[in-house]
């Protein structure tokens, strides 16, 4: 398939696409006329990539491991920075639950505040005026 092909049905730009052959992220088999041309993987790939950058791992890493998603292979050392980042992407997990857990109170307390026709102002910093607790 084509670049623009691969672009459509990964939702991925042409643009990344043409970084992630830089980066030898996706390799492409050229026409005569000098066209990319990707096999049907490559759209398995492109998201496998895309899930990876998003959970935060440089174009580095993800050339280091992408061997051992083919072959099923790795060092010990590319399973110990697999593990590491993990684990980061578990603390990652945690810090937005935490996040979303706290945002869910004030939400329900807010919510509860105005149900009750009871009006609060925000605390801002260093203002020392009274306020009412939300």
């Amino acid at each position: 398939m084509r670049i623009g092909e691969l672009a459509a049905r990964t939702g991925v730009s042409v643009r990344a696409l043409r970084y992630y052959e830089q980066q030898d992220l996706l390799a492409a088999e050229r026409s005569p006329g000098g066209q990319r041309h990707f096999p049907d993987s490559a759209v398995d790939r492109v998201q496998l990539i895309q899930q990876l950058f998003t959970a935060g791992l440089p174009s580095k890493s993800i050339v280091d491991l992408l061997p051992c998603v083919v072959n099923g292979r790795a060092t010990p050392e590319l399973l110990d920075r697999l593990s590491t980042e993990r684990d980061r992407i578990d603390q990652q997990i945690a810090d937005l639950v935490n996040t979303r857990d706290r945002l869910d109170s004030l939400i329900s307390n807010v919510t509860a505040n105005w149900r009750t026709g009871k009006r609060c102002r925000p605390q801002r910093p260093h203002d020392d005026r009274p306020t009412r607790a939300c």
